[in-house]
């Protein structure tokens, strides 16, 4: 069994060799630092399992750099050591999510006690959230009635995230209903920015436009890219911000986010177009203009996303990198990930390699169709849950694995996220209406438009259009369109699954993460 790692900072340290060596003695690993922006650059490059951190030292104090380890490694415990006796303290160690905390002059007896407790922990971790979650609701709601930028939205939402995964699921925190109520608000204010933005951030050379699927990889991948040295893509379908942020602690081990950039898929938010537009480098009635042969509209037969590997070679041409050698690989089912791992050690000759793994995009799917997944998946947190329980053991990670042991980079991306839908919404259509329960194309739609986000000239966006008056129209928040016949039926059999192509902040608010190996 690998040895417990403990970092201990303190500007004493020299004083505390003899409780150093007697942890040693016990089997523990114990690293060491005298003050805490070295015990912070020490954690960028290595492990641990709990920090012992004094409270009053020069220069960083140990309250500073408790935040700045919780913002980094939220889950690693840290135990306050401090000469104060107040009363307070406690409460102040709760509030600042402590593990928990000791008061010197400290006995071996006492740190070997802490050490075991604090794998007892979760239940009080889980009382300072909500208690932390309850003085932050009303600044958050605050926060979302001023917000006139998607880099405002994109750390709200990210904030939200960050609760979410500190609240755990319904059953743990009795706060879970009233932040389900502020994710919906916060849902309905993001929709309202997008009708009034979305179709501005798109006119020539706006300078308001944010990140989207169209320029991530010139703007992020790109420039990354070097001669001789092998870099990897990999893009999970449908990976929504939440699902990133618990596979970044599955491989936090192994690798470290150098940096992470918050993006906005197009719409629709589906693979069709937001994959096609990420691989191109262009929107999708741009692709359809110049490359007509190799787009597919609504209506016609076949994969849409057939031509990625070819739209990449043609992205890297416009940029200059017609010299780089690269793969394209998709993962579709486990046996090709298996096998693609085999390939791994070939493709390291290649300055870029491409790799799209679909499992997330499969899993939101299949909740629809299989009853045991929906069973499995009821909720966001156990969405989350069995993306995590996959990941852990998936192909993907051995991936990580493999790229770790070989420092090589990774840029990790999607091109949209999902959303679990709730409300339904009318539509009326043709037989010639596309059959996404999030936004539909068509030239005889009927519909309520204060329910919808309507585009009636696609060009505005830069989307095809089959004929002169199709117009477009996406489902905001946690809405689905359903069709007046057989109304009850179809709401019942989609309600409360994972659906996306529309407008939310889990569609369309994605992560950029450039990795590094550790």
């Amino acid at each position: 069994m690998d040895k417990v790692k403990i970092l201990w900072v303190d500007d004493e340290i020299e004083l505390l060799k003899p409780h150093i060596i007697f942890l040693q003695n016990k089997g523990y690993d114990v690293t060491t630092s005298n003050n805490g922006g070295d015990a912070l650059d020490i954690m960028s490059k290595e492990v641990f399992d709990i920090v012992f951190l004094d409270e009053q030292m020069p220069g960083i104090s140990g309250i500073e750099t408790l935040e700045r380890i919780k913002g980094k490694y939220p889950l690693v415990p840290v135990v306050m050591i401090t000469k104060s006796e107040e009363e307070n303290l406690m409460e102040n160690a709760i509030g600042s999510n402590i593990a928990d905390y000791l008061i010197k002059p400290v006995n071996p007896n006492q740190i070997l006690l802490c050490l075991k407790k604090n794998l007892d922990n979760r239940k009080l971790v889980d009382e300072k959230s909500t208690m932390q979650y309850q003085q932050a609701f009303r600044q958050i709601g605050m926060n979302m009635s001023y917000i006139n930028s998607f880099d405002e939205w994109a750390n709200v939402y990210k904030e939200l995230v960050n609760w979410e995964l500190r609240l755990g699921s319904p059953n743990t925190s009795g706060m879970y209903e009233v932040f389900e109520s502020q994710k919906i608000e916060a849902n309905n204010l993001f929709s309202r920015f997008i009708e009034a933005n979305y179709v501005n951030w798109l006119k020539i050379n706006n300078p308001d436009r944010p990140l989207m699927n169209q320029v991530i990889l010139q703007n992020v991948l790109f420039p990354l890219i070097q001669k001789n040295k092998s870099i990897f893509l990999i893009v999970v379908d449908n990976m929504r911000y939440d699902q990133w942020k618990v596979m970044e602690r599955i491989i936090g081990d192994i690798y470290r986010t150098d940096k992470e950039y918050m993006a906005s898929s197009i719409l629709p938010t589906t693979t069709q177009y937001a994959r096609n537009a990420l691989f191109a480098g262009l929107m999708p009635s741009e692709i359809q203009k110049r490359y007509p042969k190799y787009w597919l509209n609504e209506e016609d037969e076949g994969t849409k996303n057939q031509y990625e590997d070819f739209f990449l070679g043609e992205n890297l041409k416009r940029h200059g990198k017609s010299d780089i050698k690269f793969t394209y690989n998709k993962i579709l089912n486990l046996q090709a990930g298996k096998k693609f791992v085999d390939t791994l050690p070939n493709l390291l000759n290649n300055e870029l390699n491409v790799l799209v793994y679909n499992f997330v995009d499969m899993l939101s799917h299949a909740r629809t169709e299989m009853e045991i997944i929906k069973e499995l998946a009821d909720d966001d947190a156990a969405y989350r849950s069995i993306t995590e329980t996959w990941f852990e053991h998936s192909a993907l990670y051995e991936v990580f694995e493999y790229l770790a042991s070989r420092h090589i980079d990774i840029v990790i991306t999607t091109d949209h996220g999902s959303v679990k839908v709730e409300g339904p919404v009318k539509i009326v259509g043709d037989k010639a209406t596309n059959t996404n329960l999030r936004y539909k194309v068509g030239k005889n739609l009927d519909y309520n438009k204060k329910e919808v986000m309507e585009i009636k000239h696609p060009e505005e966006i830069y989307l095809p259009k089959a004929n002169l008056s199709s117009t477009y129209v996406f489902a905001k928040g946690t809405d689905f369109f359903a069709y007046p016949n057989n109304y009850n039926y179809y709401v019942s059999y989609y309600k409360n699954t994972f659906q996306h192509g529309g407008i939310s902040m889990q569609e369309m608010i994605i992560p950029v993460a450039v990795l590094k190996a550790k």
